[in-house]
């Protein structure tokens, strides 16, 4: 079976791939400089482990079972999209936004909850980097599942299905990015 992306570049890869990794690439750069401040927060603040404890690890399992599953739709979408099926495919993107909006209203409840219980980003380091973390990845979904369903509406009508695998590509990276910031907020105490 032939890939459906186009093959443009001087390196043999499709523009888009290319772009997508740049992308991922500056990604890597910015929740690599978040995880190091983690690090450097919890070996120079002792009651970190204490404000850690807070957070409710269940919430923080349930919305990784969601990304996860979400990830999943995303790679049975591209599946459909290489066979060139782009309303199943479509299908399988919108499933996958609604992994996204279960996972941002899961963690709007949780911030509700917390700051409730008067745990703001300004009461101590941890929810400092608690806040800063999860906002900005909570960001990367949103803006992830935007893209989505924009990619959707076009893969629905069989165009542009090459875009589901690029969409999947930086949607499989958000995913890893909770894989990592999951155990730091929610099991590290």
């Amino acid at each position: 079976m032939r890939p459906i992306a186009n093959t443009r570049t001087a390196s043999g890869m499709a523009t888009g791939q290319l772009a997508v990794w740049w992308v991922v690439g500056s990604e890597i750069v910015i929740f690599g400089g978040v995880l190091a401040s983690y690090i450097m927060g919890r070996l120079t603040h002792d009651a970190w482990s204490i404000q850690s404890a807070w957070t409710d690890w269940r919430i923080g399992a349930f919305n990784t079972f969601v990304l996860l599953t979400s990830s999943l739709t995303a790679v049975l979408a591209h599946q459909a999209a290489e066979q060139g099926n782009g309303p199943l495919a479509a299908k399988r993107l919108y499933y996958t936004v609604g992994g996204a909006a279960t996972f941002t209203c899961v963690k709007a409840y949780e911030w509700a909850t917390e700051i409730s219980h008067g745990f703001t980003i300004t009461s101590s380091p941890f929810w400092s980097f608690y806040y800063t973390a999860a906002g900005i990845h909570a960001l990367h979904v949103i803006a992830g599942a935007i893209i989505m369903v924009i990619v959707a509406h076009r893969t629905k009508q069989n165009l542009d299905l090459h875009r589901v695998e690029l969409i999947g590509i930086y949607w499989h990276f958000v995913d890893l990015v909770w894989i990592f910031l999951f155990p730091l907020l929610y099991i590290a105490k």
